[in-house]
């Protein structure tokens, strides 16, 4: 532990640079912790906390600036894509979307402290076709923030950060193997809840044939699509005659839907989470016949089915 710590005084800005853009990309390592611990030898003057803070403004600006483009080139495929190897997929898009769109540029600052959003705010501003300059000056202002406070931390507690580096150093590798079995159990809970959420939700699906079959068939099923105005800005496709409306909104259409038809409810998010929430939503108001499209919006697209432009 001594020789990681003499490491950190070495090398910390290369430290700094690497975990933060590791965070910024979406990898789980503690980029925030990193920055307390040098704002923490900055005030013992071991580290420059100027050169601390601008690296670590280069590093987010550099994470988000790849995922930016991504999302400016390739919209919501690359949120899909965030959301399934996050390990809270089931509302990170839905929250980047209505924080993007109510806040604009500002809401980059306040994702930075939003877990399981700081990585998808950057690609969804691109799919929101955020201009460039509007993306830069707001991300260099929020990875300013974002680092300053952090950094201030530790200028704060330079004193309990100093006596917890001695702690770990005299602890050597126990002190290592603790802190490795605390973030383990931290995702392993995380994973936890994610794979509860899924067996609740699987009960409620259906695939694209039975729902085309109901269709073919003259059932009639209503199709419900519970996606976020700002995720049909991105993807402006839907099932013929789907009823649209956001999520959080659900409560205020759910008097004119039927009792008597099926309710096929689809978005177009990993693990189908938002039709999933919808449909929980609208069995607790008394609907019984509720389903959820399994591979939405995308699923439905690729057999072939009927689509529509919004």
């Amino acid at each position: 532990m001594r020789t990681l710590i003499d490491l950190l005084i070495a090398h910390g800005l290369g430290w700094v640079f690497l975990f933060t853009l590791a965070a910024r990309i979406g990898l789980p390592v503690p980029a925030a912790p990193l920055l307390v611990v040098a704002g923490g030898l900055a005030a013992s003057g071991l580290i420059s906390w100027p050169l601390v803070l601008l690296v670590s403004i280069l590093a987010n600006l550099a994470g988000d600036g790849l995922w930016y483009e991504a999302g400016r080139r390739h919209g919501h495929r690359v949120m899909r894509l965030l959301c399934r190897i996050s390990l809270s997929p089931d509302s990170c898009v839905r929250q980047s979307e209505s924080l993007i769109t109510r806040w604009g540029g500002r809401s980059l600052l306040a994702a930075k402290f939003l877990p399981g959003i700081s990585v998808v705010a950057a690609p969804m501003a691109g799919a929101l076709h955020m201009s460039l300059t509007r993306f830069v000056a707001f991300d260099v202002l929020a990875g300013a923030v974002w680092s300053a406070v952090f950094l201030a931390l530790g200028f704060l507690l330079s004193d309990q950060i100093q006596q917890v580096l001695d702690m770990l150093a005299s602890a050597g590798l126990f002190a290592l193997i603790a802190l490795l079995l605390v973030v383990a159990g931290l995702i392993v809970r995380r994973w936890w809840m994610r794979q509860r959420f899924l067996r609740e939700a699987q009960g409620l699906r259906i695939d694209v044939d039975g729902a085309a079959a109901m269709v073919d068939q003259g059932l009639a099923p209503v199709f419900i699509d519970v996606r976020s105005n700002g995720s049909r800005s991105i993807d402006p496709r839907s099932i013929p005659g789907a009823v649209l409306t956001e999520l959080g909104r659900l409560h205020e259409h759910a008097p004119q839907l039927p009792l008597d038809r099926e309710l096929v409810l689809y978005c177009n998010c990993p693990n189908e989470a938002s039709a999933a929430v919808a449909a929980r939503t609208l069995m607790g108001l008394g609907f019984t016949r509720v389903r959820t499209l399994t591979g939405g919006l995308d699923g439905w697209a690729a057999a072939g089915r009927p689509i529509t432009a919004l």
